[in-house]
């Protein structure tokens, strides 16, 4: 028994050995592909920054390109769970609480992973094969989410499908541009969108805008929102 109880342990401190040094190599090659761009960091310069040898990103990545493809990936699968999670709680929450709480819980994700979101969402304007399989795969499957979420809040107005397409792109755009583009926030806007408060003050300015679609879907007044008190 206490035999197995060692090797047990040996097991599960090998497995968090593991696990750590895979984060490194993750972590590292966020902040290289970043500050370098994907082509201008090599894999010696990834394992330079993480400490670790050539061979462990071999290991556990096969090359460059299987690394980059684990981080689009890892931060793909975190994003849509917060949106399948929203849509699942439709069944008894109303609509607009679910929508609204989606959009909240997306920002702290960016905020909180604001180097790789600004990476995934630049490697995204390059049309490549991985980026085809991502949209063919990931980005299919958030425009259902999507829609899932804003079909049943603007329902009732009369251009329903054309207004649920504007508001998914537009909202898009105001989800990712603060973190895609944090260098013009801060070198312009004097703002930094991975502070805490960024995300309460930008959030409120987004339900608003949410606040006025939602509106004139009600007047029924057209594609025109409210204009959002400043």
């Amino acid at each position: 028994m206490q035999l197995f109880y060692t090797n047990h342990k040996g097991a599960m401190a090998l497995m968090r050995d593991k696990a750590r040094t895979k984060r490194k190599i993750e972590e590292a090659a966020i902040i290289l592909f970043n500050a370098k761009g994907y082509h201008g960091t090599s894999v010696r310069d990834i394992a330079q920054k993480a400490k670790v040898n050539v061979a462990n990103i071999s290991y556990y990545f096969r090359h460059k390109q299987g690394l980059l493809e684990a981080l689009i990936t890892s931060y793909f699968e975190r994003y849509l769970a917060i949106l399948e999670e929203e849509v699942r709680q439709l069944t008894h929450t109303p609509p607009i609480e679910c929508f609204k709480r989606a959009v909240k819980e997306i920002l702290l994700f960016h905020q909180e992973n604001y180097l790789l979101t600004r990476l995934v969402m630049r490697e995204l304007t390059v049309d490549s094969q991985v980026v085809r399989e991502i949209i063919g795969t990931y980005m299919m499957k958030e425009r259902f989410l999507f829609k899932q979420l804003v079909e049943p809040v603007f329902s009732t107005h009369h251009r329903a499908p054309m207004l649920t397409s504007m508001i998914i792109i537009q909202l898009k755009g105001m989800l990712t541009t603060p973190f895609l583009n944090s260098q013009y926030l801060r070198e312009v806007w004097y703002m930094l969108p991975q502070e805490g408060h960024f995300v309460d003050t930008y959030y409120h300015f987004i339900v608003q805008w949410i606040n006025g679609w939602k509106q004139s879907s009600s007047n029924d007044r057209g594609l025109v929102p409210m204009t959002m008190t400043l």
